[in-house]
């Protein structure tokens, strides 16, 4: 079954670059379908917001970059917010020689019912959409919001994770 007529093949140009893309049967929209860097007729997101100088797309890198850097930090303050019970169980235990050891538990336990739980939840539906945002951003194919968009989540990682706390589970012996 042949079903070329789906896709049709054309070039969306700019002044300075031509962008491969396919036009879809239904609607006038010409999506690229390679990595291009362009800055002409550059459509993002909504089809009100179209790219048509250099001095917008830079505007719109800055924006894109500072974006993903948020979606990064925002990743590593939803997971630090979690409050938390904890309780030690202490038990004694035989040791060697006939002494008494004390091995203690620390139980860790996040409520669900509670302000920092929804806080984290409010938090985690904004990252899900700012991911999808970027996803979007990056499958314009236009390289400029692709750098954008990684070159921003590498700085927001690197300025972010770096202060993760961890959990540890501690068994303490005591003599």
């Amino acid at each position: 079954m042949n079903h070329s007529h789906h896709m049709r093949m054309s070039y969306m140009g700019s002044n300075s670059t031509m962008q491969p893309s396919y036009h879809h049967p239904t609607t006038s929209m010409m999506m690229p379908i390679t990595f291009y860097f362009g800055f002409k007729n550059v459509e993002l997101l909504f089809s009100g917001l179209v790219i048509n100088t250099a001095g917008e797309m830079a505007g719109v890198f800055v924006a894109v970059f500072l974006l993903a850097m948020f979606y990064e930090g925002l990743k590593i303050a939803r997971d630090s917010l979690s409050q938390v019970s904890i309780r030690y169980n202490s038990m004694p235990v035989p040791g060697p020689n006939g002494t008494i050891l004390m091995e203690t538990h620390k139980t860790v336990r996040q409520q669900m019912l509670s302000f920092p739980h929804l806080l984290q939840t409010v938090l985690h539906i904004i990252q899900v959409v700012i991911s999808y945002f970027l996803m979007l951003i990056f499958m314009t194919y236009n390289g400029y919001l692709c750098l954008a968009v990684t070159v921003g989540a590498g700085t927001g990682y690197f300025l972010f994770s770096w202060k993760k706390a961890v959990v540890v589970d501690i068994t303490e012996h005591c003599h």
